[in-house]
């Protein structure tokens, strides 16, 4: 991954955790935390890997977002001065609770 890739990530992930903490409302208890962004060697797409806590409101979380896009997209689009600007696709990380599995496993064992 190039340098300029790795900057742009950087950039949409402070601003995503801007936007979303202000300007999504979400349920008391409920938080979103952007774990990981991904942008295309040409800078068309980004996938952004986010995690929700409590895990159980994934569900409620991911149409959230789902159902904000549009706005989330835009005021990021107004934030980012180039050209072109990535267009934003919603993951949820689920590394955290993969590895919380592993763990009450090896407990076992």
């Amino acid at each position: 991954m190039s340098l300029r890739v790795e900057k742009i990530n950087e950039l949409i992930k402070n601003h995503l955790g801007e936007i979303i903490s202000r300007e999504l409302n979400m349920k008391s208890g409920v938080f979103i935390t952007i774990s990981k962004v991904d942008t295309s060697p040409d800078l068309r797409y980004t996938r952004v890997f986010v995690s929700i806590f409590p895990e159980k409101e994934t569900g409620y979380a991911k149409k959230a977002l789902q159902n904000e896009i549009y706005r989330i997209q835009g005021n990021l689009n107004k934030k980012l001065n180039m050209k072109p600007i990535p267009r934003v696709t919603f993951l949820i990380d689920s590394t955290e609770s993969e590895a919380q599995k592993v763990e009450d496993i090896l407990k076992e064992l």
